[in-house]
């Protein structure tokens, strides 16, 4: 979700009312009719290095879909922090955007509130069919055997991005492939005002994003085969413990990175303060920071063992951005084809170009600009090593209660108190217990 990035997450508690800015071109009303058909109210989500980046990014291209169709849309892009609480409060309203950006792993949860539109054969069929889209996107569209409540829009995965450098200074030949090699390195290089690796400890998406990975490395889940949450298990105990362990008991990422938010650990790497980074898609990110594609390599993201593929050496999340509509729009006709060509093949290319993101769309993919060696990387793992994230109706909830309960832990570490098994576990099961009841 990055990110995204993404893509990323907010907080799951719903705000008590809605501010006419954040009303948008939705109806309390509304089923569909063509009641405003010049003008559109869309809601992008932060995907760039700031939020100006992201509005020279589209602005361009809502321009150019005023131009084709007459339609006027009007933008807002959200931040991270922010947007599944907008959602959520406009779900609940009744009062949105017509068209919208979602994480993807927020598609069941946001599903089962039932205000989104259904995209079913005839809807998909208005956009030129399902079958343009890769399979691993649409896997992160909403619950299995229901209509998906969401269209992929960027596709993401994870990666370990690493200075070419510092890794040449420290004489360390090639990136680490298992969890032992990615400590040894990171200490090799943590020294004299640097570390080995950077993460952001108070953004609660990247946190579960990590002990998701980490506890499919270990055999885990934190969902039962019947969507009951079962975040204590040991495996997901162990994968929690180890991603804080890296601060905690490693010492190979820097206390104050407990309280970075979204982006600040990708500035201390293309700022040289970190040798290594995990991260989804990030080349867009760090160029617009002044770091060039000539200074880092990008590699698979480390497993316990062996290589990544499929089973317990998943590597990544899913990761990936869907473009979504409030089903009560006053606009579903002018909705519709503003989804249309934000999937056409010609925007895709822009626009993942543009956020150094895959394409979703199969055609647009295989174009020869989505051939560089880090897209290479970003796609075989997107095809052999990523899982989706649970497509279950409490999977937003579990994003911040897990999410939330990492961020606790780091600070923890932060502080010097000892993170232990039993620690971990506690503040696994303080989270359980903050999910609905069954």
């Amino acid at each position: 979700m990055r990110r995204i990035r993404a893509a990323a997450t907010g907080a799951v508690m719903l705000s008590l009312a809605l501010t006419a800015s954040a009303c948008g071109g939705g109806s309390s009303t509304g089923g569909g009719s063509n009641d405003s058909p010049k003008e559109l109210t869309y809601w992008a989500s932060n995907q760039g290095a700031g939020i100006e980046i992201d509005k020279k990014v589209l602005q361009p291209e809502l321009d150019k879909f005023e131009k084709q169709t007459g339609i006027k849309v009007k933008l807002e892009v959200v931040p991270w922090s922010d947007l599944l609480n907008r959602i959520l409060t406009a779900t609940t309203s009744g009062q949105g955007p017509d068209v919208l950006n979602i994480g993807n792993t927020w598609s069941a949860s946001l599903q089962a509130t039932g205000a989104l539109l259904p995209w079913d054969e005839e809807n998909f069929g208005r956009i030129g069919g399902r079958d343009r889209f890769v399979d691993s996107a649409l896997a992160s569209t909403g619950a299995e055997g229901q209509d998906p409540a969401a269209v992929p829009l960027y596709s993401m995965a994870y990666a370990l991005y690493y200075n070419r450098q510092m890794f040449s200074d420290a004489g360390i030949d090639a990136p680490p492939a298992t969890w032992d090699e990615l400590i040894a390195a990171a200490k090799k290089l943590s020294g004299d005002g640097t570390w080995g690796l950077g993460m952001e400890g108070s953004n609660p998406a990247e946190n579960i994003h990590h002990a998701f990975v980490f506890a499919k490395q270990h055999g885990a889940d934190f969902f039962t085969a019947d969507g009951k949450a079962d975040f204590t298990n040991d495996g997901a105990v162990a994968a929690v413990k180890q991603y804080v362990d890296l601060m905690a008991k490693d010492k190979v990422i820097a206390p104050g990175n407990a309280e970075y938010a979204q982006n600040q650990s990708v500035s201390d790497f293309a700022k040289g303060r970190t040798a290594m980074l995990l991260w989804q898609s990030a080349t867009a990110n760090l160029k617009s920071q002044g770091m060039g594609e000539d200074d880092y390599g990008i590699a698979p993201v480390p497993v316990q063992s062996g290589t990544p593929g499929t089973g317990q050496q998943v590597n990544s999340m899913v990761a990936g951005i869907n473009l979504a509509v409030f089903k009560n729009t006053d606009n579903l006709d002018g909705a519709t084809k503003f989804v249309k060509f934000m999937t056409s093949d010609a925007e895709q290319k822009i626009l993942n170009t543009a956020y150094s993101s895959i394409p979703p769309v199969k055609a647009a993919q295989e174009d020869p600009t989505f051939n560089t060696p880090a897209n290479a990387v970003l796609k075989d793992t997107l095809a052999k090593s990523a899982v989706a994230l649970p497509q279950v109706p409490d999977e937003s909830q579990f994003e911040t209660a897990v999410g939330t309960a990492v961020k606790e832990l780091f600070a923890d570490a932060a502080a010097g108190r000892e993170v232990t098994t039993d620690s971990v576990k506690a503040a696994l099961t303080k989270a359980q217990q903050q999910m609905p009841k069954k």
